[in-house]
């Protein structure tokens, strides 16, 4: 696995494909923490380099689909330097979310990583309560079959648990406090589990913010260690966005840093 794709997939596990059994497809959540437009911006590192920069935008024009009025939200990341010479990454994670339920209606994924490719569509029907995969075969140069899954609980991906988990009431959380996500990726269901652990002060290259810290329980991997191989820290504020996650891999120490943002739906908590 690419070292900026670990980093990456430090999100996906914390703040993606999050379920909750008492929401429904159709239901309204309300969403004072995020708004169209809003942009993010973050490097990827790996010990004192800097391998890449990652982007995440709420796009500022609205999108029907199924008669539904939905945000269109993208997320690219990509190698820089030497790393891109080696084994060059060049991903793009889409999604078309309800602004209601803040559920997802089509989700795609176009990943580049070295020799490897992946052109990949997930729709999402909750009037029938299942998940179909349309993935490219790069061999045929068409895409396969849609292979379809039975979606037992209501499921949200990487980019609608994202902004779902920004509605959470952090106020609430004491350190200890776990919260449980579910998680549908390619063809498997996961069930992950995030610790809360505090919060502090932390600094960033887009200035210092009040923060809280959460700290994934990670299933047996390849890829990180075990206990606190990563921790991650949202903006203690209004907005809650990702500021940063670190992460113990057995190759060595990767992590993404928040670097600029804009367009955020209130002011950030900054510390002077």
């Amino acid at each position: 696995m690419k070292v900026f794709i670990g980093a990456l997939l430090l999100f996906i596990s914390l703040v993606g494909y999050a379920q909750v059994e008492e929401d429904s497809a159709n239901a309204y959540i309300n969403r004072p923490t995020f708004k169209r437009g809003e942009f993010l911006e973050y490097k990827a590192t790996f010990g004192i380099f800097t391998v890449g920069k990652g982007t995440f935008q709420i796009q500022p024009t609205l999108h029907k689909v199924k008669n539904r009025i939905c945000y269109k939200l993208d997320s690219y990341g990509k190698t820089s330097g030497f790393v891109d010479w080696l084994a060059g990454v060049d991903d793009h994670w889409g999604a078309y979310v309800d602004t209601s339920s803040l559920v997802t209606h089509i989700a795609y994924r176009t990943l580049v990583e070295g020799k490897y490719r992946k052109n990949e569509v997930v729709y999402f029907d909750f009037d029938e309560d299942s998940i179909r995969v349309k993935d490219f075969d790069f061999e045929r140069s068409t895409y396969n079959e849609l292979e379809s899954f039975s979606m037992e609980r209501l499921s949200r991906e990487f980019m609608s648990g994202f902004l779902y988990l920004r509605t959470v009431d952090f106020n609430e959380l004491n350190k200890g406090d776990t919260v449980e996500i579910y998680s549908f990726l390619e063809d498997t269901f996961y069930d992950f589990k995030i610790v809360m652990w505090g919060r502090e002060v932390l600094k960033t290259k887009a200035g210092k913010f009040k923060s809280i810290k959460f700290i994934p329980v990670m299933p047996n991997n390849n890829t990180f260690e075990d206990g606190d191989s990563i921790i991650a820290w949202f903006s203690d504020d209004e907005n809650k966005i990702p500021l940063k996650v670190e992460a113990k891999m057995f190759i060595g120490h990767a992590g993404i840093e928040l670097i600029s943002y804009d367009n955020l739906s209130k002011p950030p908590g900054i510390v002077d």
